[in-house]
């Protein structure tokens, strides 16, 4: 069984965008955003809480295991500050 079906199914084609999106480098302010507009036709709010939820998915984990644990790593650094 390929590690991307650890819960029965792949990812879809939003979240592996989402993750695909996480990977990429931003020249400034503002351009993140803009990409996530216009790529995925998403608010940035409607992103994060997808983001969120995929860091909590075992099949991003499979799919993106370098992404996924760095922004496990930075949510929890929030998390603590707090």
């Amino acid at each position: 069984m390929p590690a991307a079906t650890v819960a029965g199914m792949e990812l879809g084609t939003r979240e592996k965008a989402v993750l695909a999106l996480e990977r990429r480098a931003f020249p400034g302010p503002g351009a993140k955003e803009r990409a996530i507009r216009e790529e995925l036709g998403l608010s940035p709010v409607r992103y994060y809480q997808l983001l969120n939820a995929l860091l909590d998915d075992e099949r991003a984990l499979a799919h993106d295991p370098v992404t996924v644990n760095r922004l496990r790593r930075v949510r929890e650094a929030r998390r603590r500050e707090r």
